[in-house]
């Protein structure tokens, strides 16, 4: 929503605060309605408030005019229907076709009868060409039942007449070897039927014929080599050419109904072979004839819808325009004169020339003598939240709305976040090997942006493309980290200059470091590499991660509450400056900010003093001399003023708000005198910041009880949520650990046998394990491990998130949906 903001002259980018917002009023002739809504859509920068909340879809001004948008757009949804399963793509047309709503309309309409027409013509035409190939399959078929039969009889007669020296010629015998011609007078003449059945039901069809008929039929059949197109469904199916003889018409009434059940076609069929070879020439010729006709039809079908693909992204976007301002039109209320709307909405306080000259243009475009009034109106309700973001915040901003919308003019984290969430991922993930493979990611899709921005992308490439930014400084943080961490896939490397140790004896074979004398000045950058692959690594990154991960979330902490302040002060929230921030201040550093401090001191002297007996004697023994834990002079006295402030800051926390509370509400509600309104901005800031306490209905036990809620979740999430910072020390030697064991087990393991074949496995075990588990689920992971940190211990320190988002009219955001309105 930042990016609506695309047109003239704008201050400088605030995306600390929202920008400031004023809720204006349009008084628009009705001739000039219409041209008004659309420059105000094509300036995006107004959103409309529903006037007409209380009617019905049906009973608002402008209801004719959406059903007839919404028929245009039912006619471009079946056109593009049409033009996917004839494999023709709407083009985008740099032409510009000058076209109103009106002709667009007709034209549509025009269409929509010719391709109809012809769609209906060419299924029939089709229907008819499968029906004339589904016969020609029976002429064949059967036609060889019958020459067979004819062959075998002539056989047969020649065989009797052999034998008996006489006898006349006989009727052509159809039931071999059933029994031999005898007396002429006494044949049976049969009936017969001929078509297709489908050959999964072949089986199920003659044992049906043979139970209906018991057994006074004969079935023939044969199968079709290729499958063919059913006439009725219109699929390709495999089927058998049948012919079934039977003697009288009731057993032929039930053979028509079986085959219907079984959905066999039919086909006419004579029994002479002259008549045969007559109707297969006949049906061949008919079918060169349809084909003919039906390519003809296709093409000119198929060229109709590619001059159609020329042109439909513009009636497209048209007529969701056109939809979209009527639709606005009905939030808008019609004046008692029925001359004139009335609009109401919010807008930036930057945009209001903008908005002026947008009328001014919409009155002269539409030869409108009165002027549209523009005019701002003081109100008690809550603005919407509006960042003007680009797109390289605007995916920062998303995460954060994710979570929760700003309220109005409220301090946004998404500033600090741009920098704190990709540092946090690149701690936990911090390899420089594995940063550079994310970078060359997220190169790739920030090189190739506008053309993928203009493609439709499946959910998972359209998320990880909207979010390469994000990835490109996740990236960039990782190496950073990777090269303190001295980790390239799990390999140290000596890349600003040689170790500070070497090996005394052959106790370093051991690989501990008994046996390791310091010989040069410290390793000017990162972790020495001496210290991978030793025993005393693992102690000394987890202290290192440790008290580095402590060190972070003390700090992004006290960034949290010092928000809080900044929401505080700028709302002039007094109240909240003096007994939330200082007294919260006070105790997390009083416990964790002391913490902190312990460490720095203890890396700077290179003391040997164990800060977890610090801590814990500071709560238990607080009077106890600290011996060899001390690190600095007084510490013993620091100790105890700040386990005294600690303890003070609970109860301020908790007990003068309430009271402070209950004696501003007395003082301003305290009898029934009447007070002067307050001006516009006035009246923002209490709509926007009081609690709910501030209210006529005050109850002071309810404002206690939320108070002492809230003092024992920030108490309590003092401690948990220090607690959570470990999670990046965890995961980074997760990280570490994950690498490393795919180095040595699979790669080195693999290049120690000497044999091609095996290390080149083993190479591609090693790439195939390296991004699907740490390019792929330990990014993810991190990722979500970064965005817990931010949403609840650093967020929930000062960051309401109860706002609601500026959705402005704006045609540019059209282009973002998928479908047709």
């Amino acid at each position: 929503m930042g990016e609506v903001a695309r047109g003239g002259c704008c201050p400088p980018m605030d995306l600390f605060r929202s920008e400031p917002m004023q809720l204006i009023q349009l008084i628009i002739p009705i001739e000039s309605a219409h041209c008004t809504v659309s420059y105000l859509g094509d300036l995006g920068l107004l959103q409309f408030k529903d006037l007409n909340s209380e009617k019905s879809p049906f009973q608002r001004t402008y209801a004719t005019q959406i059903k007839r948008c919404g028929e245009m757009a039912r006619k471009l949804r079946f056109f593009k229907e049409q033009m996917f399963k004839a494999g023709v793509s709407p083009k985008g047309s740099t032409t510009q076709f000058d076209v109103n709503i009106d002709d667009l309309e007709i034209k549509l309409s025009e269409i929509e009868s010719e391709l109809t027409e012809m769609n209906a013509n060419g299924e029939k035409l089709q229907r008819t060409y499968n029906e004339l190939v589904e016969y020609k399959l029976v002429l064949q078929k059967a036609g060889d039942f019958f020459h067979s039969a004819q062959s075998r009889a002539i056989e047969q007669q020649r065989e009797y007449e052999s034998r008996h020296l006489s006898g006349d010629s006989m009727e052509v015998p159809l039931l071999q070897d059933q029994e031999l011609p005898g007396d002429s007078s006494k044949a049976v003449k049969l009936g017969f039927l001929a078509g297709l059945v489908p050959r999964e039901k072949s089986m199920a069809f003659e044992r049906i014929l043979f139970r209906a008929t018991r057994g006074n039929v004969f079935l023939r059949q044969t199968a079709v080599e290729d499958p063919v197109t059913d006439p009725v469904s219109g699929e390709k199916t495999e089927k058998n050419v049948f012919v079934v003889f039977y003697a009288g018409e009731k057993v032929k009434a039930k053979i028509l109904k079986i085959c219907d059940a079984f959905g066999a076609n039919r086909y006419p069929f004579a029994e002479e072979l002259g008549k045969q070879a007559q109707m297969i020439t006949e049906v061949s010729g008919r079918l060169a004839e349809l084909k003919t006709t039906i390519d003809a039809g296709l093409l000119h079908r198929v060229n109709l819808l590619e001059n159609l693909g020329t042109q439909f992204e513009q009636w497209n976007l048209l007529v969701r325009k056109e939809k979209s301002i009527y639709h606005t039109l009905n939030m808008l209320s019609l004046d008692v004169t029925k001359k004139c709307l009335v609009a109401e909405g919010w807008s930036p306080v930057f945009a209001t020339k903008q908005v002026q000259d947008a009328l001014q243009r919409a009155s002269k475009d539409s030869n409108s003598q009165v002027s549209a009034i523009l005019q701002v109106l003081h109100t008690r309700e809550l603005p919407p939240t509006y960042f003007r973001t680009n797109k390289f915040t605007s995916s920062y901003q998303g995460i954060i709305d994710s979570y929760g919308v700003a309220k109005y003019q409220e301090a946004n984290p998404t500033v600090f976040t741009v920098v704190t969430f990709p540092f946090l991922f690149a701690v936990m993930f911090g390899d420089w090997g594995h940063g550079i493979c994310l970078l060359l990611a997220a190169l790739y899709f920030i090189i190739r942006e506008k053309k993928l921005s203009s493609q439709k992308l499946d959910d998972i490439t359209e998320m990880t493309f909207g979010g390469r930014y994000v990835i490109f400084m996740m990236s960039l943080f990782s190496i950073y980290t990777g090269l303190i961490y001295n980790e390239f896939f799990s390999v140290p490397f000596e890349l600003f200059g040689p170790s500070a140790y070497e090996c005394r004896d052959l106790s370093c074979r051991d690989s501990t470091t008994i046996g390791l004398i310091k010989t040069r000045r410290t390793y000017p950058f990162g972790v020495d590499p001496v210290w991978h692959g030793t025993r005393s690594e693992l102690p000394f990154l987890n202290s290192l991660k440790m008290k580095m991960s402590i060190l972070l979330g003390v700090a992004q902490m006290n960034l949290g509450i010092i928000m809080s302040y900044a929401n505080a002060r700028f709302f002039k929230n007094h109240v909240n400056v003096w007994f939330q921030f200082i007294p919260q201040v006070i105790f997390l550093n009083s416990l964790f900010g002391y913490l902190s401090l312990l460490i720095i001191v203890k890396w700077c002297t290179g003391s040997q003093a164990d800060l977890y007996h610090v801590m814990i004697y500071m709560f238990l023994s607080p009077t106890d001399d600290l011996g060899e834990n001390q690190l600095f002079v007084g510490q013993k006295n620091l100790q105890l003023v700040l386990l005294l402030l600690a303890g003070v800051a609970v109860p301020w926390m908790l007990l003068p708000k309430p009271f402070i509370l209950k004696k501003q509400h007395e003082a301003t509600h305290g009898d029934d005198s009447y007070a002067p309104l307050p001006n516009t901005e006035e009246s923002l800031q209490v709509e926007s910041n009081h609690d709910s306490h501030g209210h006529a209905e005050f109850e002071f036990s309810e404002i206690f009880v939320h108070q002492l809620i809230h003092t024992i979740e920030f108490v309590l999430g003092a401690v948990s949520n220090t607690a959570s910072y470990l999670r990046l020390w965890a995961l980074s030697l997760a990280h570490s650990e994950l690498s490393s064991v795919f180095y040595e087990k699979v790669l080195l393991m693999a290049w120690g046998y000497n044999n091609v074949a095996i290390l080149i496995v083993g190479l591609l075990v090693f790439i195939f394990a390296t991004v699907g588990v740490l390019l792929v689920m330990e990014t993810l992971s991190a990722f979500l491990h970064a965005l817990r940190l931010h949403w609840v211990e650093y967020q929930n320190k000062f960051y309401e998130g109860d706002g609601y988002k500026f959705h402005p009219f704006s045609f540019t955001l059209l282009d973002e949906e998928d479908e047709l309105i």
